[in-house]
This record gives C-alpha cells, structure tokens and sequence, in this order.
C-alpha cells in the first residue's frame, strides 16, 4: 500500500513540475502559435470577402453582357453625372457618409479581431517573472519527486554500492 502511495504522488508531484517546466520553456511557442491562429482567421475571413466580390462582379459582368442599358442606369449612380432620364432620382453621396461608413467597417474589422484574442493566463505565463517562478517551481518539485517518493534502497543495498565505488 505505501508503495502505491508514493507511486501516486511521485507522478502528481513529477507531473505538475513537468508541465510547469514545459509552460515556462513552451510560452513564447504557444503565443507565436495563437498569434498565427489569430491571423489566419482573419486571412481567411478577407478571402471569403474577396471571394464574394469576385462572384459579385462576375455577376455585374454578366449582367452588362445581357443588357446593353445597364450602362445608362448604372452609370449616373456610380459616376456622378447627371442621369439621361428626368425623372430617375440617384443619391448622392458625399464625403462624410463614405467617412462614416468607412469608420463602421474598420471599427467592425476590429471588434472582430478582438474576438480572437489570447487567452490571458498565456500572456501572464509569457512575462519574464512568471516564466521564471514557474521554471524554477517546476523543477523544484520535479526534485522533490524524486527525493522523496523514488525508489528506496535498502541500507545493505546502498553498502554493497558504496565498497564496490571504493574497490574501483
């Protein structure tokens, strides 16, 4: 029974050191890695943008193919002239509303972003003085796991040992 107990503890106390060693060696690693999480999320996420703009004027194009008056309806709209039928009514956009919606994509983009954030228990892992306790941390239980729940030798066992050592 005791040796199942010092089995038990050995492995809890050589466990968390080891993981508290790795977090320590490891941290910098895992930020990279959930950095690059973050910006292939959002690489990804302009992709399926430029994908949907490319099928929108793919479509646009087409369209232009299919009917020669697009050119007269669409034109006014997008070039600012005046429009060849007198009662067609264009809106008219001006700088502060391309401002305004320009400020609401960016301000979107970025909340979207922040979604994606680090977790914070990694970016106190990363600061150097937290690198360094759990280091130390772990490597003090990982000794302690050995000192004091390894194997025992027996006395006779650790004599035999020692004159061997000392005949050679």
């Amino acid at each position: 029974m005791q040796n199942i107990v010092r089995a038990f503890l050995f492995t809890v106390f050589f466990g968390i050191g080891a993981a508290a060693l790795g977090c320590a060696i490891l941290a910098e690693e895992m930020l990279n890695y959930y950095r690059n999480r973050q910006l292939l999320a959002a690489t990804n996420e302009c992709l399926d943008r430029l994908k949907s703009l490319n099928t929108d004027y793919d479509i646009l194009l087409e369209r232009f193919e299919d009917d020669p008056n697009i050119y007269e309806r669409i034109g006014p709209a997008t070039l600012g002239t005046r429009p060849a039928d007198a009662n067609a009514v264009y809106p008219k956009v001006r700088a502060e509303h391309l401002d305004a919606a320009r400020k609401a994509l960016i301000e979107n983009n970025q909340q979207h972003y922040h979604d994606l954030a680090i977790p914070r228990w990694l970016e106190r892992c990363n600061e150097l003085y937290h690198r360094i306790v759990l280091f130390c941390s772990g490597a003090v239980l990982i000794i302690i796991s050995f000192a004091c729940f390894g194997t025992i030798r027996r006395k006779s066992q650790a004599n035999n040992q020692l004159t061997q050592i000392a005949e050679d």
